[in-house]
């Protein structure tokens, strides 16, 4: 099959994703107004995968240019597909989709493409992302992500989400969910880091000792959820 720029992969449950996407992160020093930009010029060239999250902080701006495009003509909604991230702090069930209702909101979206986990470990809420205790980066909670995924089941039924996904699970915590009893929907993906790495990149790696292909997120490494003390 030739690829192209509108080369869509299959998932396992019929929708299906396109293998080209912007990713719109940015470091905190970069103004938001540059991701909005950046994704009406992407949109313009052809792109129609948008990756985001709530935890970038830029999702009003990135639901802007999505938004610019579809009334400029540009494309229309069922044209682009857009991956949205739930951050730990929402990983109680009841608290799951009053986060994927506040990145619908900023995002002026009906609904989302694919709505993934973030990262396989929650954290206490503070009415947002930041951490509940001002002497600690992030305070750790013992949220079962097999809940929350339940509560991203509902999301699904419920017609805001159209695939649900994972990113950053090891085997043995991927095991878990998919060996989980009354698991109605399928991990459509476990997005994970996958490129090339620069030596420099590899001394972080070897740093975790067990070359693993992620990014390390360090300042988790004592939450019990972590995923990285395993071979992947």
């Amino acid at each position: 099959m030739a690829l192209t720029k509108d080369t869509r992969i299959a998932l396992n449950d019929g929708n299906a994703i396109p293998i080209i996407g912007l990713g719109t992160y940015a470091s905190p020093d970069v103004p938001k107004s540059l991701g909005e930009e950046a994704t009406k010029i992407a949109i313009d060239l052809g792109y129609r995968h948008i990756d985001c999250a709530y935890i970038y902080g830029n999702e009003v701006q990135i639901g802007n240019a999505i938004r610019a495009k579809i009334t400029d003509g540009t494309v229309k909604r069922e044209d682009i597909f857009y991956t949205g991230k739930l951050w730990c702090t929402f990983f109680s069930p009841e608290l799951v989709r009053k986060g994927l209702e506040k990145s619908l909101q900023d995002l002026q979206l009906d609904y989302l493409d694919l709505f993934i986990m973030h990262w396989p470990f929650s954290l206490k809420p503070a009415g947002a992302e930041e951490p509940s205790n001002p002497d600690k980066p992030f305070v750790y909670d013992d949220v079962d992500f097999c809940a929350t995924w339940e509560a991203l089941e509902a999301c699904k039924d419920a017609g805001l989400v159209k695939s649900i996904g994972v990113s950053n699970f090891n085997k043995r915590q991927l095991e878990r969910l998919l060996s989980k009893p009354g698991l109605k929907y399928k991990p459509v993906c476990n997005q994970v880091f996958d490129f090339e790495l620069t030596p420099e990149d590899m001394k972080t790696l070897e740093e975790l000792d067990k070359n693993l292909h992620y990014g390390p997120f360090k300042e988790m490494k004592q939450h019990p959820e972590y995923p990285f003390h395993d071979e992947y």
